[in-house]
């Protein structure tokens, strides 16, 4: 809000005539009036910049705007619930490390034999194939021959034997008597020939057999062996290559795991430090945070309360050292940051002293407005002795932004805009009136500062 305040001596009325004013020279300045607020210019804001723990229960806390000694505790949390966690991750931790540790003894293992049981695994597909195109090339002919030879054979000492019993009939045949050693001879020799018969029985069923289904079995049996043994080497060589890369995998997540857990486990103790907050240094405890010259509040401080909770990663609550020296923050309206500049003075009176007159400086001013359109000041106090504002306190601004010991004003009402610009109807020594064009300077308040134009000692007409 802008007011102009005018030192004006009462005005010399040159004639009776209502609504005439006559000019004279006088003091003029303009002030604007806003609000502020008293903050001090070290703080430190208590907040909870935890990285992984948001349960924050108040077991104690400092009243709002209690002066506490340097140690005293501020605010203390209930740390039950994290200190179980941090006791379970290091748990986690060691058990990880021993999973860790017999994964990569598992990896180095796998990397040592896996190739040995490729070359395994080639060594018996070779072998297999090698076996199987032996035996029908040359190994299983053999067998057939050698089937045919035995069979042969026992075919030939069938043959044999029996002609030798017939020679041996023959010749004791001759001598028209048997003795008893000839009988013997002869039933030993009849004997050989049923065996030989019986020898030849089997080796028949023998030679059926092994041409029938012994050697087609084997044939059979050998060509399985070697499809499955290129199966088995087929397999293998994606298998087991497969396997070194996924305990590889498992070892690197493991490895992940524990370095995050141990990661988890330095944030819970970092968060754990967090749960009893000491004042640094002599001085204030105050709800809320300071922030871009504004004390903020809100509903965040309704759970500063035991059994309540604070908010994670957000100041809600400052700390105030004892030697802070306390500034004024304000935030001014475009019209009135436009007109105002760094240096200009005035005066502040604190809400409810308004006997207490407080000079005032503007110390800075943001050029850039805030998002409400608004422009951040910082203005200069000389606090009265034992007249020091509290934190948070507010004040009532005047500064004033121009100032002169001798101008013309004019009512506002009484300047007119024409074909010539700016004029006022100003009385001639005839009783007449004319328009006559003036230049504009300050104006507000229903008054306007006349630059040029005007003389002091000329009467307007006032409507």
């Amino acid at each position: 809000m802008t007011r102009i305040h005018y030192i004006i001596p009462a005005l010399i009325a040159a004639s009776a005539h209502a609504g005439e004013l006559t000019l004279e020279m006088k003091p003029f300045s303009v002030t604007h009036s806003f609000p502020a607020t008293a903050l001090p210019d070290e703080s430190t804001p208590i907040a909870l910049d935890a990285e992984v723990w948001s349960e924050f229960s108040i077991v104690t806390i400092a009243d709002h705007g209690s002066s506490v000694k340097k140690g005293a505790p501020l605010i203390a949390f209930d740390a039950e619930t994290i200190d179980r966690k941090i006791a379970d991750t290091r748990r986690e931790i060691a058990t990880q490390a021993l999973g860790l540790a017999q994964a990569e003894l598992d990896l180095a293992t796998l990397e040592k034999t896996v190739p040995e049981q490729l070359a395994r695994l080639k060594r018996n597909a070779a072998q297999a194939a090698e076996e199987l195109a032996y035996f029908t090339a040359t190994r299983r002919k053999a067998a057939e021959e050698s089937a045919a030879q035995s069979l042969k054979r026992n075919e030939q000492l069938l043959a044999s034997k029996k002609e030798e019993l017939k020679q041996l009939l023959q010749m004791y045949e001759a001598d028209d008597v048997t003795e008893d050693t000839e009988e013997i001879i002869l039933q030993q020799q009849r004997d050989s020939v049923e065996y030989a018969e019986y020898a030849l029985r089997m080796e028949t069923l023998d030679h059926k057999r092994t041409l029938a289904f012994s050697l087609p079995r084997e044939a059979i049996a050998l060509t399985e062996k070697r499809d499955d043994s290129a199966l088995l080497l087929e397999a293998g060589q994606k298998d087991l290559p497969r396997s070194v890369e996924l305990k590889k995998l498992a070892a690197a997540a493991l490895k992940t795991s524990l370095a995050r857990n141990k990661q988890t486990l330095a944030d819970l103790d970092k968060d754990r430090s967090l749960f009893e907050i000491k004042a640094p240094a002599d001085g204030l405890f105050y709800y809320g945070a300071i922030k871009d010259g504004k004390w903020t509040t809100g509903d965040l401080i309704k759970g500063l309360k035991p059994e309540g909770s604070a908010p994670v990663n957000k100041a809600f609550a400052t700390f105030i050292p004892s030697a802070s020296k306390m500034t004024v923050h304000a935030f001014l309206d475009q019209a009135t940051a436009a007109v105002v500049a760094p240096g200009a003075k005035g005066s502040a009176a604190l809400a409810g002293r308004g006997e207490i007159t407080i000079p005032i400086s503007l110390a800075s001013l943001v050029s850039t407005p805030n998002p409400d359109q608004t422009y951040s000041a910082t203005l200069t106090a000389e606090w009265p002795e034992k007249t020091k504002a509290a934190a948070g306190q507010s004040l009532e601004i005047h500064l004033v932004s121009y100032a002169t010991d001798a101008a013309i004003t004019v009512p506002s009402k009484a300047i007119g805009y024409g074909p010539k610009g700016w004029a006022v109807e100003v009385k001639l020594a005839d009783g007449k009136t004319e328009k006559r064009p003036v230049t504009k300077g300050k104006s507000s308040d229903g008054e306007t500062e006349i630059t040029a134009g005007l003389e002091s000692g000329q009467v307007i007409i006032a409507p």
